[in-house]
């Protein structure tokens, strides 16, 4: 935030400098663009809020920077880093690469108060913009409260007490302290209250804007962070309640006649927004091909296993052979990857019940055909798992199960045909492979929309507010909304706690919430992760519950003491 704020004061600096001599090679300029001329009309309003909006875009899409982004997900009891092998990093080696001066929490720190600085703006210009009506103040006014609430939520979220700046800065600052954790929850809190009595409901607006049910979500989980559960629980009462949001029960959208599923349903291409039919999305993430101001989502790339690596000895022959056509086709299920975040066994294999449609062959497909061989092969058409082929397969050369072959998550992949295209050239229906497919070309940004949040996530925040009330039946009771939907076994009193609550978010939300932000803000980031991460396991210690507060803000913060957290040197 400070190293933004210290170059436009160099700037500012310099002109005062150099406009004491002045020459004929200066210039007059016609006009100059600043808050004060350029924030005034409703169309500028938009463009500021726009900012905004891109800002959070950038977070969800992966357009921060790769190691970061997916260090929301990885390192977890969700997943680990498949890319790195020997030496450990990537968080692999946590107590060795979470430290102060590793990118992964500067650039989240960075991203968020970008945000809160963009959307203090608007918040401090609006009420004194004459040319606004009292119908567009509220707008904007609604959605920049929001966004700073929700940015000030996640970093309390990853760090625990951190500085909180509300007005738009004209010079920088240098003696930033610390609010402690509640005072920051506290801060949201006022901020989605007020935003809430501003925002419009979700039917009342476009898709992908901020509504009120959205913050009234979002207030939800702040309450709890505060231990207002009795708050939380009429928060996303609110939510479940209101006639214009249902969890999607039947089958909709552009693949609704084909086999599939519901849970399968919300994640086809073009079916995540409320204009769509579907109002299960509180509020979704836009983009949108060949939009210059959109990003694509580089998760399906990260978390798909790299096929193009697989290959096994062919039966009755001493030839390697790929196991998909051309190293590149995956049957019918999803894009290519790259084996980057790899999922836990804890999440694959141990938190499934029998019937669960979240782990069903539509969502995370379990088996591949072999089709990289001729159609005279005996192996061609089999199965890779079924069949054997993939204990014939040359793990000591491709690291077969640790990054090219594992379960496949389908959440953040379209179905084969259908046209995603990407950065690079496009992705293609591949009408040569039988068994269906499609073909990435290089390309690793899909083009899809993406949830914020659900309304499932609201239902499991209400149940994680009546546990906290020591009210395990109602809790049991949100709980087995979702897993009925899911034809899931229903939990029972006896079952329910904060770690079946965590383990009903992984089967619900998988790939969806930044696991990371939901664990530290439980404090159980150490707890899971000793148990269920393999990788990380090994070394992550208790004060990780809390990510350190980044070394440069620090160290530029000269004219006070910005705190570490315990535990960081």
């Amino acid at each position: 935030m400070k190293k933004v704020i210290v170059s436009i004061y160099l700037l500012s600096i310099g002109s005062v400098l150099f406009s004491c001599k002045k020459s004929f090679l200066d210039e007059e300029p016609l006009s100059i663009y600043t808050p004060d001329n350029s924030l005034q009309t409703a169309a500028q309003f938009q463009q500021a809020i726009n900012n905004v909006y891109n800002g959070v875009r950038n977070i969800y899409m992966g357009n921060i920077n790769l190691d970061t982004y997916f260090g929301l997900y990885y390192a977890t009891d969700f997943a680990f880093n498949a890319t790195d092998y020997d030496p450990a990093a990537k968080l692999n080696a946590y107590k060795a690469t979470m430290v102060p001066s590793y990118l992964i929490p500067q650039n989240i720190w960075t991203a968020y108060y970008k945000v809160i600085t963009n959307a203090n703006l608007v918040i401090a210009r609006v009420p004194n913009a004459a040319q606004l009506s009292d119908a567009d103040k509220n707008s904007f006014l609604g959605q920049a409260l929001f966004f700073r609430a929700y940015s000030y939520n996640v970093l309390a979220n990853l760090y625990g007490g951190v500085p909180v700046e509300l007005n738009e800065l004209t010079e920088p600052r240098y003696d930033y302290e610390r609010s402690s954790r509640d005072e920051v929850y506290q801060q949201c809190k006022k901020d989605l209250q007020q935003a809430i009595g501003l925002l419009k409901n979700i039917n009342e607006v476009s898709d992908g804007t901020v509504n009120k049910q959205i913050a009234q979500h979002i207030l939800t989980e702040v309450l709890i962070s505060l231990k207002d559960y009795d708050g939380a629980i009429a928060s996303a009462s609110s939510v479940i309640s209101y006639s214009g949001v249902s969890l999607m029960t039947n089958r909709f959208g552009r693949r609704a006649t084909t086999p599939g599923d519901v849970y399968r349903d919300l994640f086809e291409f073009n079916n995540q927004n409320y204009s769509t039919g579907n109002h299960e999305g509180l509020l979704v993430i836009q983009t949108a091909l060949n939009n210059p101001a959109a990003v694509g989502d580089q998760t399906a790339w990260a978390i798909i296993p790299g096929f193009n690596s697989l290959r096994y000895v062919e039966t009755g022959t001493n030839i390697k052979k790929n196991v998909m056509y051309n190293g590149s086709f995956v049957d019918s299920i999803s894009s290519n990857g790259i084996g980057w975040i790899r999922p836990t066994s804890h999440f694959l294999y141990e938190i499934w019940t029998p019937g669960d449609i979240r782990n069903s062959a539509y969502n995370i497909v379990r088996d591949i055909r072999i089709s990289g061989v001729a159609s005279t092969s005996p192996d061609y058409g089999k199965w890779y798992v079924k069949d054997g082929y993939k204990a014939k397969t040359l793990a000591a050369d491709f690291r077969d199960t640790i990054r090219n072959f594992y379960p496949i998550i389908r959440k953040a992949s379209p179905s084969a045909g259908d046209f995603v295209a990407a950065a690079g050239p496009a992705m293609q229906t591949n009408t040569t492979n039988p068994f269906g497919g499609i073909l990435l070309n290089g390309a690793t940004r899909l083009f899809m929309q993406k949830y914020m949040a659900r309304l499932a996530e609201t239902y499991l925040l209400r149940a994680e507010a009546y546990l906290g009330k020591s009210q395990q039946q109602k809790a049991a009771d949100d709980i087995n909304v979702l897993r009925n939907r899911a034809s899931a076994t229903p939990a029972t009193v006896t079952e329910i706690n904060l770690d079946y609550i965590l383990d009903e978010r992984l089967r619900e939300l998988y790939l969806e919430e930044f696991r990371a932000v939901t664990l530290t803000r439980l404090g159980l980031l150490y707890d899971r992760d000793k148990r269920y991460n393999p990788k990380s396991g090994q070394s992550i210690e208790t004060y990780h519950n809390l990510w350190p507060i980044p070394t440069t803000e620090i160290t530029q913060n000269t004219g006070a003491v910005l705190k570490q957290n315990d535990g960081y040197q």
